[in-house]
């Protein structure tokens, strides 16, 4: 649908960056605001998830007259980035958030800052006050470019309405090219107001000063190769790189073919199978023996989309006690040699590199020495042997956090399954236990941690993806952090399960203080819950509570049944139980913590 239509009349317009319209358009007179909503149109922006305000009632205004895009009224403006970020992920569009000035920023900081750390591709569209009170303390002014600067691919203020259209033009651009991330869109109020000729949105955008490279140098590229070719002990470790370029096809190709093992981080999880006997499973601070000790003694180490970071080597002194040639791919050149510095860099597009990789393989008809890939793959298996998630399952009086994600995911086996979690112990349970086939399915805060995610996450991707199933998995304490978002998803219809794993307490912070801290538990158990089922009946859900471990499956297959009610299931959990293995703080990725009777080597 069209909105505010007049006759075509011969036109061309462009900017100072290169933007360029159509040569035939529509010379309109239009409202800032209403150029925005022509710019979210051309884009094909489906859903915008916001919240009014004083200095964005001219944009809603003219949501009001226009019916192509849904507005999704949140309840906390956190939430509306948060849901924006998770349609992005889960559909690989950019996700688009619309909040007011002021404190309508500040309370939306927290999700930019969770896009930004994970590389999400995301617009949000801020209010500000008009532009002659800008730096007048006027109500609800805030700097809102110089708060998010820090936690933005790049940010805009626009100053005249003639520059709106090319502006967020640049703004999607941006966010989704390169490394993806969010990008913020300040926008006066007597912008969004004032009226201006209006000759098209431009069809393509040029920026001098920005031009990500996609195509990895194939110098680079073909040394890479030689080192991997001669490897005794090789071995692929990715991360969420491969999920954001669309790169899991290639990277599994690059595995089989090669048939060497391979590991993720959190963020690449279900970019190669988890049932696949390549797959060591993650690495890290809660990673598997076999997946750390892989990445301790492997002699060559190629890293796909990944950066490194304290959760995946732990540290880097320890990391670098053991000589290996290191091969690192990524789109961004600051994250190479960030941490450990590598032998070959390879800048550019994961799914492109890999490409040209494969390529290069099958016209050498490459192959890895398959006697030393034997030894290795025994080396590999006497590490898996030891069985290392293996958890005590206690009594039928007592339901383990572990349990109920294995059920889960037995049950959704065969089913397009989508699962969000919130951050602490049932996240990394949800790494550990629930086995991600594809890509796109796992939707979680990695870089920043930020717990009430959950909810926001589930409802972006039901919009997204409102045939799969949805499920957020969370803890008594996450949970209440955006539980008013519940709201949101009765209004919406956004049927999502929750599975809440209440331990009463908070659980990984419990877990450090019981090993860290010789057992002091400062301010770590919840000693007033809410009722979890009234509450959820409250905002006119479905409530069960769940006590004794033989209710688990039954429960889920319940939850299933609903499949158009929202559902949140209060599962009683075993408060004692800890995330196992551990890295502490400071210790060798090989230095693991053991539950279960298992050995490290």
């Amino acid at each position: 649908m069209e909105i505010f239509p007049t006759p075509l009349l011969p036109a061309r317009s462009s900017d100072t960056d290169g933007a360029t319209a159509t040569s035939l358009v529509s010379v309109q007179e239009l409202r800032g605001a209403e150029i925005l909503i022509k710019a979210l149109q051309a884009e094909g922006v489906k859903y915008v998830w916001g919240y009014p305000g004083g200095a964005v009632l001219y944009i809603y205004d003219a949501f009001y007259q226009q019916n192509t895009i849904r507005h999704v009224l949140v309840r906390h403006e956190q939430a509306a980035v948060h849901a924006a970020d998770a349609y992005a992920r889960a559909t690989g569009e950019v996700g688009v958030a619309l909040v007011t000035s002021g404190p309508g920023v500040t309370n939306a900081v927290t999700g930019i800052a969770t896009a930004y750390m994970d590389s999400v591709p995301v617009v949000i569209i801020t209010g500000q006050v008009t532009t002659p009170a800008i730096g007048m303390d006027a109500f609800q002014e805030c700097d809102a470019v110089g708060i998010t600067r820090p936690v933005v691919k790049h940010n805009f203020l626009v100053k005249d309405a003639r520059d709106m259209a090319v502006t967020l033009k640049k703004a999607f651009y941006i966010a989704r090219s390169g490394r993806p991330g969010p990008v913020v869109v300040d926008v006066p109020k007597d912008v969004s107001f004032k009226q201006v000729p209006y000759s098209g949105y431009p069809d393509v955008v040029q920026m001098r000063s920005y031009n990500p490279v996609r195509k990895g140098h194939m110098g680079q590229i073909r040394k890479a190769l030689q080192i991997l070719m001669a490897a005794k002990r090789p071995y692929i470790y990715y991360g969420g790189g491969v999920v954001l370029s669309n790169a899991a096809d290639e990277l599994r190709r690059l595995v089989d073919r090669l048939g060497c093992p391979c590991t993720s981080t959190l963020m690449g999880l279900g970019a190669y199978p988890a049932s696949a006997p390549k797959f060591l499973g993650m690495l890290g601070m809660h990673g598997t023996i076999e997946a750390n000790n892989a990445m301790q003694h492997c002699d060559v180490l190629l890293a796909i989309g990944a950066r490194f970071d304290d959760r995946v080597i732990g540290n880097p002194k320890h990391f670098a006690q053991n000589e290996r040639k290191i091969i690192h791919i990524d789109i961004d050149p600051s994250s190479i040699s960030k941490r450990v510095r590598v032998d070959v860099p390879i800048v550019g597009d994961v799914r492109d590199v890999l490409t040209d990789i494969l390529a290069l393989i099958r016209e050498g008809a490459l192959c890895l020495d398959a006697a030393a890939l034997a030894a290795w793959w025994v080396t590999v298996e006497g590490w898996r042997a030891q069985n290392c998630l293996k958890y005590d399952p206690g009594t039928n009086d007592v339901i383990k956090p572990q349990y109920v994600i294995e059920t889960l995911c037995r049950l959704t086996r065969d089913t397009d399954t989508y699962i969000t979690s919130d951050v602490g112990q049932h996240q990394m349970w949800v790494a550990q236990y629930y086995r991600f086939e594809e890509p796109r399915r796992w939707i979680t805060s990695g870089g920043l941690g930020t717990m009430g995610v959950g909810i926001p996450y589930a409802m972006g991707v039901k919009m997204g993806r409102p045939d799969s199933e949805v499920f957020c998995i969370t803890g008594d304490g996450s949970i209440q952090m955006c539980i008013q978002e519940l709201s949101t998803c009765l209004q919406h219809n956004t049927p999502i399960k929750i599975l809440a794993l209440n331990n009463r307490y908070l659980g990984m912070v419990r877990q450090w203080q019981e090993i860290e801290y010789e057992g002091r538990y400062s301010h770590s158990y919840m000693d007033t819950l809410p009722d979890f089922v009234k509450l959820a009946q409250a905002y006119g859900h479905v409530g069960m509570l769940i006590e004794r471990a033989s209710d688990v499956e039954p429960a889920l297959r319940e939850a299933r049944r609903l499949k158009d009610r929202t559902v949140l299931i209060d599962f009683r959990t075993d408060p004692t139980e800890n995330v196992f293995p551990m890295v502490r703080a400071g210790k060798g990725i090989t230095e693991m913590l053991l539950g279960s009777g298992a050995q490290a080597s």
